[in-house]
This record gives C-alpha cells, sequence and structure tokens, in this order.
C-alpha cells in the first residue's frame, strides 16, 4: 500500500483529483430544460432537485425570460471523512429569448416535486384579413 503523508493514506490521495469535480460543476451548474409548444401557450421545464421555491428568481426583461436561483446542500462533517462529493450547491442561471407572439406578461410558474414548469402563453394571432392601407394622391 501507498501512503501519503500529505494525504493520510492511499485512498485520499487515490482520490485527490476528484475534490475538486464538485466544485467545478457547482461553478457551472446550469440545469437543462425542455422546452415545448402549444397551439395556445410555450412551455419550459427545467429539473432542479434540491432547489426550493424561494430560492428560484424568474422573471422577463426585454423579451428575454430570466430562470436565476440557488441550491444549497448541507452535511454533517462531524466524525467524517469525505474523499469526495457528488453533490452540486451554488448558483445558476438560464436564460431564454422568447419568441415573437409570447406574452411576457403572463408567465405563469409552478414547482412540484424538483421540477419547475413555465407556462408562456401566446398572444392572439393577428387578423388574417390584413389592413387596407390608403393611398393618397397629390
Amino acid at each position: 500500500m501507498v501512503e501519503s503523508s500529505q494525504h493520510g493514506g492511499f485512498w485520499p490521495q487515490t482520490y485527490a483529483p476528484f475534490c475538486t469535480v464538485g466544485q467545478k460543476i457547482a461553478d457551472v451548474f446550469s440545469p437543462s430544460p425542455d422546452a415545448s409548444a402549444t397551439q395556445d401557450a410555450y412551455e419550459i421545464a427545467i429539473e432542479l432537485p434540491g432547489v426550493a421555491a424561494e430560492d428560484i428568481d424568474l422573471s422577463v426583461h426585454e423579451g428575454t425570460l430570466v430562470v436565476k436561483g440557488h441550491k444549497e446542500s448541507t452535511r454533517e462533517e462531524e466524525g467524517r471523512s469525505y474523499f469526495f462529493t457528488g453533490r452540486i450547491s451554488g448558483t445558476f442561471m438560464r436564460s431564454f429569448r422568447l419568441p415573437g407572439d409570447a406574452d411576457g406578461e403572463r408567465v405563469e410558474a409552478d414547482h412540484r416535486d424538483g421540477l419547475l414548469t413555465i407556462r408562456v402563453p401566446k398572444r392572439a394571432p393577428a387578423p388574417s384579413g390584413g389592413k387596407k392601407i390608403e393611398v393618397r394622391t397629390g
């Protein structure tokens, strides 16, 4: 068995490269969304396990839907040595450019069982009959 005075033994030395992986993942934690559309709305679903509803900030600015949040990971450290951990904590942000027919004023969101579902209604289509434009003479 290989000993390491710096890490206290073979296993901690072996897992040393993994020690920073969790932090690197947390730095780029950006949950992946699913986006779909129906005849009357757009829907975005984002898995956010472990993120409380009060830690989610949802807003619309100039035609862009912005989802920000924070995931906190806590664990008891007393009497335990961790070689590495796969739990992710940190802040995240995703932004989505809304289509021209999306009604950003009527966005609704629902957070249940770690899934954030955002519904963006579509505006009513413009009348298809067109508009008669008067041509002036001169």
